[in-house]
């Protein structure tokens, strides 16, 4: 399998992970453009009243999509790390795992990195490292527009193109939500598309187990 190609996300959906099994290396792309209401700066996750997005707010929103992704700053001046905490101790306090990952968790959030971007590698890194996956992290430094078969040939060697291929829109297509059903806090039926916390929390080191 060739490497994947996949736009920087928050806390990104277990589908993300899934799609990189069996391949050769990951690629984040640093040159698109920011776009809102995506995967960039939200994340899904399960609580008693149902399916809940947590949005990473950014500086200078309104021109935003004519900022390069990496370049986009969080606004801090709002007290979202601690909602979003707050929002995942009582969605999650409970669950089996919730305190084995809570505190390597609380320190990234902790560090306030400045830049939306740094603050997805730094969590991806985490989350490489909980699933034991070992592919290598290399960055884009040029642009270039999706393929019709989605593989790009314009990089040292073939590239899967999964940019913008997962969308809180479409977070329900089975489709896009690979990997099989496992149990969650809260709900009879399964709900797939939620960001990997969910499973993490709810299987612990057995997550990647889950994700093919």
């Amino acid at each position: 399998m060739p490497a994947v190609l996949f736009e920087s996300q928050y806390n990104p959906p277990a589908a993300f992970f899934s799609a990189l099994l069996g391949a050769d290396a990951l690629w984040l792309e640093t040159q698109d453009h920011y776009h809102k209401q995506t995967y960039r700066n939200r994340c899904l996750i399960l609580t008693a009243q149902g399916v809940q997005a947590l949005t990473v707010p950014v500086i200078d929103g309104n021109r935003s999509e004519k900022v390069l992704t990496s370049a986009i700053e969080i606004d801090y001046r709002q007290n979202w790390v601690h909602r979003h905490w707050r929002t995942l101790q009582t969605a999650y306090g409970g669950t089996p795992y919730f305190e084995y990952y809570a505190d390597y968790l609380h320190d990234i959030y902790a560090q306030k990195l400045p830049h939306l971007f740094e603050l997805n590698t730094a969590l991806l890194h985490f989350y490489f490292r909980c699933l034991r996956l070992r592919l290598p992290i290399h960055l884009t430094t040029e642009y270039v527009s999706p393929a019709p078969d989605s593989l790009i040939r314009s990089f040292t060697h073939s590239l899967l193109d999964r940019r913008d291929w997962l969308t809180p829109k479409a977070a329900a297509e089975p489709d896009r939500t690979s990997g099989r059903p496992y149990a969650q806090s809260f709900g009879k039926d399964f709900v797939p598309g939620l960001s990997i916390l969910d499973l993490l929390f709810m299987q612990g080191p057995a997550a990647g187990s889950f994700l093919a």
